[in-house]
C-alpha cells in the first residue's frame, strides 16, 4: 500500500470520541471502529489486513515504537503520546493505551487493541522536542543510542517510563475512566 508523503496539516480529534483498533500478536489490522476509519481516512477495506505501521508517521521515534512492541510482547500494558499519519499525509496526535490479549489456554497473545484518545496540547508540546531529538539521534547512532539517550532523560528527572507518560498525558480522573471504561467495552 503506497505510503503518504507527511504535510503539515493536523487534523483536530474530538476529546469526546475515541479511536480503538485491534491487531494480530504480529501486528496486522483485524478491526478499526469508525472513528479510526475517518480520522485514518483510509476505508475499512484498506485498513483490514495491513500492518498498524501503515500509519506510523516519520516523526515518531523508532525506539518508541520498539519500546511498546517490547512490552505488549510481554502481556505489559504500556501508555504513549504518539504522533499518527494519515492517509492523505496530514497527521494527529493521541495518547494511546496498548492492551494484549492472551489466551487463556496456552497463555500466548492472540491479539493486541489499542484505545486512543486527543492528545492534551501540553502533552504534545512536551513531546515535540523530544521525539526531534530521538530521530536525530537515531540518523547518526541508530536506535540504541535513542534508548541510551532516553534513558537517561527519564533517570534525569528520577521518573520511568510509565510515570513520565502519565503525568504528562494527565492520565488521572476522567482520562484514567476513559481507559478503563473502553477497555471493558471491548473485552
Amino acid at each position: 500500500m503506497h505510503r503518504p508523503e507527511p504535510r503539515n496539516h493536523e487534523i483536530p480529534l474530538n476529546p469526546n470520541r475515541y479511536i480503538v483498533s485491534k491487531t494480530d500478536p504480529k501486528g496486522i489490522i483485524e478491526y478499526g471502529n469508525d472513528y479510526f476509519v475517518e480520522i485514518s481516512g483510509y476505508s475499512e477495506s484498506e485498513l483490514i489486513g495491513q500492518p498498524h505501521s501503515l500509519i506510523r508517521h516519520p516523526d515518531m521515534p523508532k525506539i518508541v515504537f520498539k519500546m511498546m512492541w517490547d512490552r505488549i510482547n510481554r502481556a505489559q500494558n504500556i501508555m504513549a503520546v504518539v504522533k499518527n499519519l494519515a492517509k492523505d499525509g496530514s497527521y494527529y496526535w493521541v495518547v494511546t493505551e496498548f492492551e494484549p490479549k492472551v489466551d487463556p489456554i496456552t497463555n500466548e497473545i492472540i491479539s493486541h487493541t489499542a484505545f486512543r484518545k486527543a492528545a492534551p496540547r501540553e502533552a504534545v508540546e512536551a513531546m515535540i522536542p523530544i521525539y526531534q531529538k530521538l530521530v536525530e539521534i537515531e540518523k547518526t547512532g541508530g536506535m540504541e543510542a535513542s534508548e541510551k539517550y532516553l534513558r537517561g532523560f527519564l533517570e534525569e528527572r528520577k521518573m520511568t517510563y510509565d510515570e513520565f507518560m502519565n503525568d504528562l498525558s494527565g492520565n488521572h480522573g476522567l482520562f484514567k475512566i476513559f481507559f478503563k471504561a473502553m477497555k471493558k467495552l471491548f473485552s
